[in-house]
């Protein structure tokens, strides 16, 4: 079983200032942030990172957020002056990706993504409609400590989910992007350019379309990998991102599927591929073949069902074995679905498999909208 609060924390900032934002952010995170910034220190250590590496890769993350974005290292600082903390602490948490690159006893996570466009002229209407599924799969013992985020008064207004003390992970803007973000591993991934977390918030915040997004990925320093489901009203990417470059994966009958391994060859040839294997590719495997060219989803909420697993099959709706040592005992945390025409996200605390028994929480990033102030 998974352990969930009664009720999950939301965090909802507004200002233009993105100290102020970030202050706001770490002022509503000082009592929970602890635990977290604790939990991460356990991972850290188990990943055979000294305290002192640790201190010394966020400061070199903090050096690389300034220099790509000082706004961004603005709201980092916001945080932590908020909440309390030094802040390198804070950096610490938005480059635990980089920083658990260099671990092989804490592994990442698992994740599985979807994004579907449905109708124009290959499809049974006109209208065409894009949206996307994905499941956040972490380690169990860090399930305390994410929130759903409202953030107003940046370039565009920003909703999704994120760990407590990390700028983005997931989410959707006022302007109609849609972002799913999975992590990969490649032998190059560590410390040296733009952390993934920080690389997603800042692409919500300032991109207003897809081809914006891609080109503030693409102008981005990046050491370290993951995978970018970009979605608009109009188009949708998928990017593989690594120390080897960014490259874009083709749709398959308006379908983009992504767990946790690289669909594009030149990172492939790097990947760290006892990370993830065989699992990544079976639930890869498991979904392309329930998206059968006669059952393809036509609107989100049948996208739900298809990340639930039946019995013996990949593990899509991820369940913690507990028996399994701390760093190994992974779950589905979250479930989001995110619809650009509407600019909202729905979150699910909860699996897939919850869907029917546990309440989403409903999210809009329109500007002026109240209709997204963390209810349930």
């Amino acid at each position: 079983m998974i352990a969930r609060p009664a009720e999950r924390l939301h965090v909802a900032v507004a200002s233009s200032d993105p100290f102020a934002r970030g202050a706001a952010r770490g002022d509503r995170l000082r009592d929970t942030l602890p635990g977290g910034i604790a939990g991460y220190d356990r991972f850290f250590r188990l990943g055979g990172t000294s305290p002192h590496q640790v201190r010394d890769d966020a400061e070199r993350a903090l050096d690389t957020i300034d220099a790509f974005r000082p706004r961004a290292r603005a709201e980092i600082e916001g945080i932590a002056h908020g909440a309390g903390v030094d802040i390198w602490r804070i950096a610490a948490l938005n480059a635990r990706t980089e920083i658990l690159a260099r671990s092989a006893t804490v592994p990442p996570g698992e994740c599985s993504t979807i994004v579907r466009r449905t109708g124009g002229t290959g499809g049974a209407s006109g209208t065409v409609d894009t949206f996307g599924i994905q499941t956040w799969d972490w380690h169990v013992e860090l399930n305390p400590y994410w929130h759903t985020l409202e953030s107003r008064g940046g370039t565009h207004d920003v909703v999704g989910l994120t760990e407590h003390g990390i700028l983005g992970k997931i989410g959707i803007n006022s302007a109609g992007l849609a972002l799913h973000f999975n992590i990969l591993g490649h032998r190059r991934d560590g410390i040296g350019g733009i952390p993934m977390h920080v690389l997603a918030a800042v692409v919500l915040e300032e991109a207003g379309s897809v081809a914006e997004a891609v080109e503030i990925v693409r102008g981005a320093p990046i050491a370290s990998s993951g995978s970018f489901a970009l979605f608009d009203t109009t188009e949708a990417v998928l990017l593989d991102l690594s120390p080897e470059g960014v490259f874009a994966v083709e749709s398959d009958r308006g379908t983009l599927v992504r767990t946790n391994h690289f669909l594009s060859p030149t990172p492939a040839a790097g990947e760290k591929t006892w990370l993830y294997q065989p699992d990544s590719g079976e639930r890869y495997d498991l979904i392309r073949k329930r998206l059968t060219p006669t059952a393809l989803p036509q609107s989100p909420d049948e996208l739900v069902a298809l990340l639930v697993s039946g019995k013996g099959e990949a593990a899509l709706t991820c369940l913690p074995d507990l028996s399994l040592p701390e760093g190994q005992r992974w779950a589905s945390l979250a479930t989001v679905v995110l619809e650009p025409a509407a600019r909202t996200a729905r979150i699910l605390d909860g699996t897939p498999a919850d869907a029917g028994s546990r309440p989403w929480r409903h999210l809009a990033a329109q500007r002026g909208s109240d209709t997204g102030s963390g209810t349930r």
